[in-house]
This record gives C-alpha cells, structure tokens and sequence, in this order.
C-alpha cells in the first residue's frame, strides 16, 4: 500500500468531501495596476497576462515590481493565496492561476482575482490545471476575442477537500513530477544554446558578414573537408522579396488552399514545414500572394525584435499562399540553407539595424534585400543542412531526443495529476 492509500483509508475511510470554492475562500477582485506602471524595483507585482506567459504553478518571486504609491492603491496577494487570470484570449488562458509563496504581499493587476484559503496552496494550484476543474470551469467562460470567468461563476466550482497531510503528499508526488520535467526542460536548453553555438559557426565561414565587400571571396576548407568558394553577396542579389497583402484570420476555412499568417511564423511553425494549419477558399486565394515550394515566408511585423524577419521555408508539394505583414523570399539556393541563415547571430545583427517601430516592428524589404549573406556551392549547402537538421530533431522533434522525452514526461504528470485529484465524492 502507498504512502497516499494509506493516509486517505485512515483519514478519510468513507471518502472525500467536495465543497464549492465558496465554501472554503473568498475571491478578492484586482484593481489598478497597468504594465505602464512597472518599475525596475520597489513592491512585488503579478499582472494577469504575466499568469500564461511567465508564471508555472507556483511562485515565491515576483519578475515586475511597482513603486511603494502605486502598490497602497492595489489590491495585495498574501503568502498561500491564488492568483487567478480572469481574462485571456483563449479558454484555455482563462483562470490558469499561480500560487504566491513569498516571505512578502504582492500587488495584483486587474483582471486576476486573488483566492484567499486556509487550504495547501500548491494543492489548490494543481486543482486548477486537472481536467475536473477544466470541465467545470468551461459553462462559465464567455466572451468571443476575449475570454472571461466571473468570481460569482468561478466559485461555484467544486473541489474536494482532503485532510491536510493527504493534500501534502499529493503535493510532494506531482513536485516530483514537476521536477523531473523542469530538469528535462534545463537540458533542453542546454542543447539548444550548443546548437545555436554550431549552427552560427557552420554559417560564419570564418568571417563576419558586417562590413565585407560585395564580392568579397573566401576559399574555406571546413565544413565540410573540400575546399571550395564562398560568395558573400546581398539577399537582394539572389533573390526577390515581394510584400503579401490581405488575409485577416477571419478569411480561414476548415479546408481549401493552404495559407500561412504572418503571426503563426513566430507562434507555430519551425524553420522549415510541408504542411498549412490554415486555410482559405480558392476564392480569396486568387486575390493572394502565391508560396511555391522552395519559397522562404518572412513575418515583416512583430511586437518584438525577436520575431520580425522570423521565417519558415515552405517546402510542401502544393502553392499555398499568404497575406498581409509577410513577405515571400524566391531563389535559387537551398530553401533550408537560407533559412537556417536567417537564424543566425549574424542574421539578426544586420536586421535590428534595418527594423523600426516602437509597440509594432516592421521591416521594409527594401532594407532586407540590403542584408549579406554568404552563398556557397548547393552541394555544400546541402552538407550543412544535413548537420543542422540532425540538431533541429534532436531540440525540437516531438518524436525523438528530449523533445519526445518531455513529452511523454508531461503526459505522465497529467495523467497521474487527474488521477490523483479525482476523488470519488461522498454520497448524500
């Protein structure tokens, strides 16, 4: 018998008892609180968006701070309470919460509510991620582009209530499960930077793009062991960028022509696909800028530097097509190749020079046909991508290396997290 068996036949031999979150804490509304008002020190701040973008099941330090002023007018987080997201754009977003398990009060946004208990907080935070409070969290969700639960709504939901040293050791189990997925993710990382580390020096060809001459020519033994000629030349001068325009995610169909959005370059696809997530009627398609496989598809607008000028090489079988803020790249060269290029350090150091804008990012492609890029034979070309696609599935192939280890990892923790939270409720 487990430890957990144990504990529940002895402490709760006629079973769990569910009560409505009402019943066990009070939800307490943010206010105030606009990421204008962070500030590099001062008081700890959790803003709602920070809860699906930044913050895992619990948290014992704050990434934002606002000043003493702005944080007498807020409404505060205590040690052991819920921060809850109470709006997003999306239902799964929506009441996703952090567990605050610092020495110290923090300031909340609007938009979040915080619960306040006498319950394990890290067992309450783990209630909320299984699938019996997803199922009861989904009548109560409305809004179209942005998704709400109200306080009233979020505490009718029911969750049983173990004695405090069963809640505990269900909390030590799913800690080790969180960290073993945390050490995977660590190593993944790890691989990642080195990978990073060769794909920027298999692209380098010991020298740097800034600032060499146009026809600048540089006889190179490694990679691989022939030696053969390097051309350094603008993208401008082995290719064309044409600018996309139209496309609204609104215009999708569940079948039709292929289509690529600008925002799913940086939120979906990897460096190369074969395959649309999207698609549009062959209608709206004749109005749209064509993808030919080999053709590379650049997001142009981004709210960060980061992803403007992001791509992927589009190497399906079938024309797809794309719209506004992107830009189609056609060549010659290996698709690849120049997409793996387009990674790079060096890639990104000629870019930033050439983007603009403050809260949105843009790039002209009159400045991206300005960017060098060297340009060895196709057979080399096609030597170093079969290098770096052995790094891409070994850091981002969900069917091999530690991407496919994760996963399975992550699927362990969720079954065993809706299994140990599933308790069969007394009967009245």
């Amino acid at each position: 018998m487990t430890k957990l068996q144990h504990l529940i036949d002895t402490l709760c031999p006629h079973g769990v008892p569910f009560k409505p979150l009402a019943e066990i804490g009070t939800f307490i509304r943010g206010n105030g609180l606009q990421k204008k008002d962070f500030t590099d020190s001062g008081v700890g701040c959790i803003h709602y968006g920070q809860i699906y973008t930044h913050y895992g099941t619990f948290a014992s330090k704050t990434i934002s701070f606002v000043s003493e002023e702005t944080a007498n007018n807020c409404r505060k987080a205590m040690p052991g309470d819920l921060v809850i997201a109470a709006t997003s754009e999306n239902v799964d977003d929506v009441c996703k919460c952090v567990a605050w398990l610092g020495d110290e009060e923090v300031a909340i946004s609007s938009d979040a509510f915080v619960f306040r208990h006498n319950l394990n907080p890290k067992y309450v935070a783990y209630y909320f991620q299984s699938d019996c409070f997803q199922k009861q969290k989904l009548p109560f969700v409305t809004g179209t582009k942005v998704m709400r639960v109200s306080s009233e709504n979020l505490a009718k939901i029911i969750i049983p209530i173990p004695p405090m040293p069963v809640q505990e050791e269900i909390v030590r189990i799913l800690d080790r499960f969180a960290d073993y997925s945390a050490q995977l993710q660590a190593e993944l990382q790890a691989r990642k930077a080195q990978y990073e580390f060769y794909r920027n020096h298999l692209l380098a060809f010991n020298a740097a793009a800034d600032g060499c001459g146009l026809e600048q020519k540089n006889i190179v033994t490694t990679p691989p062991t022939a030696t053969y000629e390097i051309k350094w030349k603008t993208m401008g001068e082995i290719g064309t960028f044409i600018r996309g325009n139209g496309l609204q995610k609104k215009d999708f169909t569940e079948s039709g022509v292929g289509c690529i959005h600008y925002g799913q370059i940086y939120t979906h696809y990897g460096t190369f696909a074969s395959k649309t997530i999207s698609f549009v009627s062959e209608d709206l398609a004749k109005n749209l800028l064509k993808v030919d496989c080999g053709d590379i598809v650049l997001a142009c607008t981004s709210e960060n530097i980061d992803d403007v000028a992001k791509a992927v090489a589009w190497l399906g079988d079938e024309q797809i097509v794309t719209g506004g803020h992107s830009v189609v790249f056609k060549h010659k060269e290996n698709p690849k190749y120049i997409a793996y290029f387009m990674q790079t350090a060096s890639f990104f150091n000629q870019k930033k020079k050439y983007a603009y804008g403050a809260k949105v990012i843009d790039i002209k492609t009159d400045d991206l046909a300005k960017i060098i890029i060297p340009i060895p034979p196709i057979p080399v070309q096609e030597k170093i991508v079969a290098i770096l696609d052995r790094f891409e599935a070994l850091v981002n192939d969900l069917c091999c290396g530690l991407p496919a280890e994760i996963d399975a990892a992550r699927a362990r923790y969720e079954f065993y997290r809706n299994h140990l939270l599933s308790f069969t409720p007394l009967s009245l």
